[in-house]
């Protein structure tokens, strides 16, 4: 068992930048990939980025690429969303996401483990 905690949302501007966590607790962390999705009022959850269990595969959805950035650190057992140039599209809830995998993957099926979810909400 995972479980997955997010924090580090919050208002900000358009053009501003947020950085989200995902704090996990359990055994064998260091094994997941891991995976951030959102989800906008009205929407389904959308995939935003992925990493896996070395750092070595990861995946960004379009409208992530050049402004996101996910990394982690497997001694903190934390996976950090570094979100910059936001834009009023990026308002949502933000989930991280724990599942067994040698690689980064963009599928939520891929995942079983979820967090509770971050509210980000950006301002023009």
């Amino acid at each position: 068992q995972v479980q997955l905690v997010e924090s580090g949302g919050g208002l900000a501007q358009a053009g501003g930048s947020l950085r989200l966590s995902c704090a996990a607790s359990g055994r064998a962390f260091s094994r997941y990939r891991i995976g951030w999705f959102r989800q906008a009022p009205g929407k389904e959850r959308a995939f935003v980025a992925a990493i896996n269990w070395s750092s070595s595969s990861i995946y960004y959805a379009d409208s992530a690429k050049g402004r996101f950035t996910v990394s982690r650190d497997n001694a903190k057992n934390t996976v950090y969303l570094q979100m910059s140039v936001l834009q009023v599209e990026d308002t949502a809830v933000y989930y991280c996401a724990a599942g067994s995998g040698s690689v980064a993957s963009i599928r939520q099926d891929d995942y079983n483990y979820w967090g509770q979810g971050t509210q980000v909400t950006v301002s023009s």
